[in-house]
């Protein structure tokens, strides 16, 4: 008998997929192959509309209205890559060109290394200047009055997470935009966590720029991802990679026209045509049903983690202010230990360590001075995903539960 495998770990990667995604990948490798829009044969075209099928799906869901302002990356780091360098270096240029000031840009403490690292490199560099606002140590909500605050004449940028990777905090990104909108600076976000687990409406929340993965909430393969753009703010985007179109080969220079301005070189065909029956499955299923259904399994993953001796949760106590992440720290195991006994005894498969993102751990205490460099830093991280269920809940909950009081003696 096959032995019980409960996966949650779909914050790193959605698991199991929809059929209809293996399927529009296995026919695009057995039956067309070609690359998109790249020659004038029924297959390269049909690969090409396969494509902006999923550009306008992706469009669809997050209330874009421009299709081609959804431009496909490798990843969210890559979009992030394009969505911080690309705003800030027509500031940077003209620091040194011009003597204007260097440009300054605001971020919180619980972004993932996609958003600090970025920074951290050009911060590095000495070419730009930034701010990290702090966010409750409990909650880990960041109050948008510190970003307002924050804010200076210089500020370019404001980049942050949509909800966390750690801690499956919600933060206030409409109130956040709202306050970039008076001081007229861009705001990015991450929505790795958030888009495809509840509505994320680009307009609604007056966001610039919004960047995702297709791997996870989206429920398409790995090596996908997008960065959308909010109309008209791509003007002021510089490229970061150059490179062959299939468009304006005449010209040895990148095009202007969107989305050929940002994807340079042949696409991840195979993937985004996978990617593109995720975002069917939700459109189809409807995102408030989605949306309604994991508060549903969130609200109950708290209630079961309540009666739990031994166990703590790190971030928002209640299901309003949080997506179906849930890191904890279990009293005598290192967040190792414990992601291996879940697996070995349960066959719970949950994430360990930093996911990525240390300042997030060390707003919540779980990296510190003490830990860092060594195998006690970080949480044992649960995630729910598309096909997650109250039992998969319950039974994660009882392994949670027998290990402590295993590791405990209570």
């Amino acid at each position: 008998m096959r032995e019980r495998r409960i996966y949650l770990d779909n914050a790193a990667t959605s698991f199991p997929k929809p059929e209809a995604v293996h399927d529009a990948m296995a026919r695009y490798a057995h039956d067309l192959g070609a690359s998109p829009g790249r020659g004038a044969y029924r297959e390269s075209q049909e690969s090409a509309r396969l494509l902006n099928r999923c550009r306008e799906r992706i469009a669809q869901l997050i209330n874009l209205d421009a299709p081609e302002n959804v431009v496909f990356t490798l990843n969210t780091s890559d979009a992030l890559n394009l969505a911080i360098r690309g705003t800030l270096e027509p500031h940077i240029h003209a620091h040194l060109t011009n003597g204007t000031a260097k440009p300054h840009v605001v971020t919180t403490w619980l972004d993932h290394n996609s958003i600090l690292r970025p920074l951290n490199e050009l911060q590095r560099r000495g070419l730009i200047e930034q701010t990290r606002v702090r966010c409750d140590p409990v909650s880990g909500l960041v109050d948008p009055a510190r970003i307002r605050n924050a804010i200076t004449p210089a500020t370019a940028l404001v980049a942050t997470v949509h909800a966390s990777n750690v801690s499956g905090t919600v933060q206030p990104v409409a109130c956040i935009a709202k306050i970039c909108r008076e001081r007229n600076v861009l705001l990015a976000i991450d929505a790795a966590q958030s888009l495809g687990h509840r509505r994320v409406d680009m307009q609604e929340l007056g966001v610039d720029l919004l960047a995702a993965p297709g791997h996870k909430g989206l429920l398409g393969p790995l090596g996908t991802g997008f960065l959308a753009i909010r109309p008209g703010v791509e003007r002021l985007l510089w490229t970061v990679r150059e490179g062959g179109t299939g468009s304006v080969s005449e010209r040895d220079t990148q095009p202007t026209t969107m989305p050929d301005r940002f994807e340079a070189g042949s696409h991840n065909a195979i993937g985004i045509i996978g990617l593109s029956e995720g975002v069917a499955h939700i459109l189809e299923t409807g995102i408030d049903a989605i949306e309604s259904r994991e508060r549903e399994l969130t609200h109950l993953m708290l209630d079961e983690l309540h009666h739990i001796e031994g166990v703590r949760l790190i971030g928002p106590p209640a299901h309003e202010h949080r997506v179906g992440v849930f890191s904890l720290c279990i009293d005598g195991l290192t967040s190792h230990e414990a992601a291996s006994e879940l697996e070995q005894r349960s066959g719970v498969l949950a994430r360990a360590g930093l996911h990525c993102a240390p300042l997030a751990h060390r707003t919540f205490g779980t990296l510190t001075d003490e830990n860092e460099g060594t195998d006690r830093a970080g949480t044992v991280r649960l995630s729910i995903g598309a096909f997650t269920t109250g039992a998969d809940i319950h039974a994660a909950a009882h392994a949670l539960g027998r290990l402590s009081r295993l590791t405990n003696n209570v």
